[in-house]
């Protein structure tokens, strides 16, 4: 990555001159005009930039300039119409694989674990669920294509009290907590009496026929289906509470089993088992924390809704208790969302008789629509999710913009006949040209930059910046009618482009079509 190639290049003048190490970051100006990379390292080290500017020494670099005390770096023409060729260098292992611009090493196929969705069997699947969903898939994806070994693992919660309540509303007792059509329909196939019976048949029913034809609607697979109850049914709870016991980190009081949570940095101590000797879920969590870390992995992701914010901190806790280090896990919480319409908030509430669910989405709009809108914001903000633009079948609509940059792509190679070019990048000199392979080239920092941070929001962003940028190179530049040279390094270009919106496309889960 030429990002790297220039961190490497300031950080080794900083040693050079200074004789000190620096983490130095690089960032893309929005600007051009303020070069393709930049950096406030000397503002930072409160040095001279022209006393490093002075040191730097590179053939990609076409100049180095200084401003407000930002170093500004320019790439070269040269090394920019090069990079071409070295994208369609790049063949895949098969023909299943694809290209593999765009892969990185710094995974070291370390494993992975990343836990999404995970809702509890007690109804359909909700947009919320829709967004964490399409979310953890797509950094799995992001994860594998930086090196890493990805599990991707759904955790089903099917026992205890949000079970006794499934089972008390299928009945129709006074405590009644879930409600809608799916009930109704629940208590005419639930022929257990007993709540918790009833409860337990119930959540088997949704998870079968609900959760799991939903989950593959949205074209995601796990790895891992993992049941609450098995953790029970082998004593890995008793394991675990008998193991935070002999490491003296319980207490007794009021006839509860308190967890010292507060010795590890959460606010208060926690309840593992009650005075009435039932297991809270906090204990079967931890063991389930204990379960995937015997399992070798060395990461955990979760992604979890907005109302579990608060257990963040006990979570990281238990870790630190069973010896882990808090770092090994990373806990993404997901904000809620809203589908609106003529700026009016929409309840299509066809079939629960409560709320949208994701399956009545993908249904109105689509797999890849769906997919794309619900991954360009961070997990972290509010999504309000149009659907009068989700709907729209032109340029307005960005899934279709980029589907549509692809689809021209597809139908120029078509008609120059196009299976393999060789062509000659010196030839490609527009700036339009120059500018489709700065972005072209970015793909593997936008991988880099989610690897580190998990914002897959930049990806559907970096599509949008690609296929912008790919049309203002077909509006500027005309392909199949120039001399034959330029032809085919413009049919190069092309197809390098082809193959970094296909990446690209593949990391969201989204349909590249040959055609529109």
């Amino acid at each position: 990555m030429i990002r790297e190639e220039i961190k490497n290049l300031v950080e080794k003048a900083i040693k050079e001159l200074y004789g000190q190490e620096a983490n130095v970051r690089i960032d893309q100006p929005e600007n051009g005009e303020f070069g393709d990379y930049s950096t406030n390292a000397a503002m930072l080290l409160k040095k001279n930039p022209q006393e490093i500017v002075n040191v730097i020494k590179s053939d990609f670099l076409e100049k180095i300039e200084i401003k407000d005390g930002f170093i500004n770096f320019f790439v070269s023409k040269e090394y920019l119409q090069k990079q071409v060729g070295e994208i369609l260098k790049q063949k895949p292992a098969s023909r299943q694989a694809g290209n593999k611009f765009g892969s990185l090493k710094i995974g070291a196929n370390q494993k992975i674990n990343v836990e999404f969705i995970s809702a509890n069997p007690t109804g359909p699947l909700t947009l919320g669920n829709g967004r964490g969903g399409f979310c953890g898939d797509v950094l799995a994806n992001v994860l594998e294509k930086a090196g890493y070994k990805v599990t991707r693992e759904y955790y089903l919660n099917d026992r205890g009290e949000q079970i006794i309540k499934l089972g008390h509303s299928v009945l129709g007792d006074e405590s009644a907590v879930y409600k809608g059509k799916y009930i109704e329909e629940l208590n005419k196939e639930v022929k257990e009496k007993n709540p918790e019976k009833a409860g337990s048949q119930a959540a088997k029913i949704i998870f079968e026929k609900m959760i799991k034809p939903a989950i593959k609607k949205m074209a995601i697979k796990f790895d891992v289906w993992f049941s609450e109850k098995s953790l029970y049914q082998k004593g890995e709870v008793k394991k675990t509470s008998d193991l935070l016991k002999r490491k003296n980190l319980v207490y007794e009081n009021e006839g509860a089993l308190w967890f010292k949570s507060t010795q590890f940095g959460d606010d208060k101590d926690r309840v593992l088992i009650k005075e009435n000797k039932e297991e809270t879920y906090f204990l079967s969590d931890i063991a389930y924390l204990k379960n995937k870390f015997d399992r070798g992995f060395k990461k955990l992701i979760f992604f979890w809704g907005a109302d579990h914010y608060g257990y963040v901190a006990r979570l990281k806790a238990a870790a630190e208790a069973l010896g882990y280090r808090k770092d090994q896990i990373d806990i993404i919480i997901m904000q809620l969302v809203r589908l609106m319409q003529g700026g009016q908030e929409v309840r299509m509430a066809k079939r629960t008789g409560i709320y949208v669910t994701i399956d009545e989405l993908i249904d109105e709009i689509g797999l890849d629509v769906a997919r794309f809108f619900f991954l360009t914001r961070s997990p972290n903000t509010h999504l309000n999710f149009d659907l009068d633009l989700a709907k729209e079948q032109s340029e307005k609509n960005p899934v279709f913009y980029i589907q549509y940059a692809y689809a021209r792509i597809s139908s120029i190679i078509k008609k120059a006949g196009l299976i393999e070019v060789k062509p000659q990048p010196s030839l490609l000199n527009h700036s339009s040209e120059l500018n489709l392979v700065k972005q072209l080239i970015k793909l593997p920092e936008v991988v880099e930059d989610i690897t580190k941070d998990y914002q897959v929001q930049r990806l559907p962003q970096y599509a949008t910046d690609l296929a912008t940028a790919f049309h203002q190179f077909y509006r500027d530049c005309k392909i199949l009618s120039e001399a034959e040279g330029l032809q085919k390094a413009r049919l190069g270009l092309v197809l390098a482009t082809k193959i970094i919106l296909k990446n690209t496309l593949d990391l969201m889960g989204i349909s590249a079509p040959e055609k529109m």
